[in-house]
């Protein structure tokens, strides 16, 4: 059964919820995201072991630790056994996916990454996918070819103007994230996308704007989190007090927001794969990811980058499980798990629509 009635979803109504304060209306809130996410995609949670492949980046956006201005970051690029080694640990571990996450690279060139997952396929049962950032069409179209399954690409906010002021495009090449989902998806890609909550800029209007594009782009995958600047960054400081909205309607970058958001992103997106993200962990590690599991999450993407790297890719300062071992957030994840009545996800963890409506498609041609 899709959303009730009810829960109004058009603009006004996402406003209306995302300002909402009463506890008895959140609790109203938390329980119809949590009914449609138990209806549509069921108790299982998909565990997606993420390889932070490369810390090099040539954007300038705003508020990233990896930025291209920042020359004393101790920068890394893994080598293709280096990868391999995580993915083949996330296959022992039990998880079903791997992402490949990194800057905005040149040096993750077409024919490496085409390699890396041929080599993933070929030695374990893992579905892949990648979050490289903009890159050129025949790239991606290659990386399709050599068995990517998913392709992750935050648009962060639809609002041009506002994008544009904090991610600034390279030269020559205009920025168009929202053109790129569209042209991943008729590639063959299951694509996910997403956005920071609290933005400087961002408004109630815009976030309300911006989570009914969630439905309008069908997303596979939305990712919701809260923004979290690196201090070495513009907006890290005080110089992001010039990007705020005014304070009757900036949003802030709290967890109570962002669980809205979360949660009403699964009231639209009823059959969407939703993380309850490392930026929530992060915000609020004591049940961050749990909050977002009881509101409408149903992914949670645990590291399995070597923990030597880790701390080298920080977008953001205090990222949550940087000391972990694979092994011991592996445990820790399955143990919080248990506690709140959810088990672990099996198969390639697809959307469910997705994979009923490949199975159906093969079945008339049979």
């Amino acid at each position: 059964m899709p959303c009730s009635p009810e829960f109004r979803l058009d603009h006004a109504g996402l406003m209306a919820w995302l300002r909402e304060e009463d506890p008895r209306e959140l609790e109203r809130l938390w329980a119809e995201a949590d009914r449609v996410r138990r209806e549509h995609v069921g108790d299982a949670v998909h565990l997606r072991g993420l390889i932070e492949v490369s810390s090099h980046c040539v954007r300038s956006c705003l508020y990233c630790g990896l930025r291209a201005q920042e020359e004393d970051l101790d920068r890394y690029r893994l080598e293709a056994d280096e990868i391999l080694a995580c993915a083949r640990q996330a296959a022992v571990l039990g998880y079903s996916t791997v992402v490949l996450q990194g800057g905005e690279d040149p040096g993750l060139t077409r024919a490496f990454i085409a390699e890396v997952v041929q080599s993933i396929k070929r030695q374990t049962h893992l579905a892949v996918t990648l979050s490289l950032g903009e890159r050129d069409d025949e790239d991606l179209l290659a990386w399709r070819e050599a068995g990517a399954d998913r392709y992750l690409l935050r648009f962060e906010t639809a609002d041009r103007a506002l994008y544009r002021r904090v991610h600034p495009s390279l030269p020559g090449r205009l920025s168009d994230r929202l053109g790129q989902l569209h042209r991943l998806r008729a590639m063959g890609y299951e694509i996910g996308s997403g956005l920071m909550i609290g933005l400087p800029g961002q408004t109630w209007d815009t976030l309300a704007t911006d989570l009914l594009r969630f439905r309008e782009l069908d997303l596979d995958m939305i990712g919701v989190g809260p923004f979290l600047p690196s201090p070495r960054t513009p907006l890290g400081g005080p110089g992001a007090l010039a990007f705020l909205a005014p304070p009757a309607v900036q949003v802030p970058n709290d967890g109570p927001t962002t669980l809205k958001a979360v949660a009403l992103s699964r009231l639209l997106c009823p059959d969407a794969n939703i993380p309850g993200t490392t930026a929530l962990a992060t915000l609020d590690r004591a049940q961050g990811r749990e909050l977002a599991l009881l509101r409408g999450a149903n992914v949670v993407m645990p590291n399995v980058t070597p923990p030597a790297f880790r701390a080298r890719y920080e977008i953001y300062p205090g990222k949550a499980c940087v000391g972990e071992t694979a092994e011991a957030c592996r445990d820790g994840l399955a143990e919080r798990l248990r506690a709140l009545g959810r088990s672990i996800a099996r198969g390639p963890g697809g959307r469910l629509s997705t994979l009923r409506q490949e199975r159906t498609l093969f079945a008339s041609h049979r």
